[in-house]
């Protein structure tokens, strides 16, 4: 159908284009977080239920090996819940992994589109982020049920928890940005972030306690935004607490920072992407 007069007029205003230009990407990324979503769990009988299991079953194992073979006492705060505190610590490490993990992998995975159209390649590490941010969601509201049923509590804080959610999704979006440019260049990039992530998560007081770090190293944990993540699930999730602004502008200070670098590494760096990949 030919615009009309009208429609062209409007179609031509300032900032029409770029309201165009954000209606495509937007449809753009939800397509692809839908099938992301769709071909991970598609044909599987327990479908994103394994996205708890996977975590639960490793959670269960570190309770038996530490606390029971082990005999290593509980963090201070884990109360009479040792593993629902370990759970909603391990909760957005989860999410962050998993984003940060797979993003450094979703360029050459997707080349044929890089190569062969006009494509955004920097929505990649948004899309899996939104695509892991659907099971994450799942196993938070599930995470709150427990709770209630166990505690015989639910806490109205639990509304903060997307301001964490949300901070994180933007640091990891960073993060994913450098691995991702990087492994169109660097091909051992991927086993790299392997590396980083696992060292990552000894120095994320998940597990152990800050409390228990040497003195000398807990500059780590203060330096480390997920730790601060970690923190503000646990106390949303199972403590009457507010939050702790003064971490909170850290890590929103933080995540922005990472943000905008990883933006401008994956800027420059994708200018040779084509030719490459």
């Amino acid at each position: 159908m030919t615009p009309t007069l009208a429609e062209k007029t409007v179609l031509n205003l300032p900032g029409a284009k770029f309201v165009r230009v954000l209606h495509d990407r937007r449809s753009l990324i939800y397509e692809l977080v839908r099938r992301d979503f769709e071909t991970r769990f598609v044909g599987s009988a327990a479908g994103w239920l394994w996205t708890m299991i996977h975590p639960l079953v490793l959670l269960v194992s570190w309770v038996f090996v530490f606390q029971y073979c082990l005999k290593v006492p509980p963090p201070p705060g884990a109360g009479d819940s040792y593993t629902l505190y370990l759970f909603c610590g391990y909760l957005p490490w989860l999410l962050f992994q998993d984003t940060v993990q797979r993003s450094s992998v979703s360029l050459l995975e997707q080349s044929s589109l890089i190569t062969k159209t006009v494509f955004p390649s920097e929505i990649l590490p948004v899309t899996i982020y939104l695509s892991s941010l659907t099971s994450h969601a799942i196993a938070v509201a599930l995470t709150a049920v427990v709770v209630f049923l166990l505690k015989g509590h639910f806490s109205v804080l639990i509304l903060f928890l997307p301001l964490y959610t949300a901070l994180l999704g933007i640091f990891a979006i960073g993060v994913a940005w450098i691995f991702a440019s990087l492994q169109v260049y660097l091909r051992d990039t991927a086993q790299f972030v392997v590396v980083i992530m696992t060292g990552w998560f000894w120095l994320t007081p998940i597990f152990i306690d800050e409390t228990h770090f040497p003195e000398g190293a807990r500059f780590l944990v203060q330096w480390n935004p997920v730790a601060y993540v970690v923190k503000g699930y646990r106390q949303r999730l199972l403590m009457y607490e507010l939050p702790n602004w003064g971490e909170v502008a850290v890590l929103a200070a933080s995540a922005i920072a990472v943000f905008f670098i990883g933006g401008l590494v994956f800027r420059h760096l994708k200018r040779g992407f084509a030719d490459v990949l």
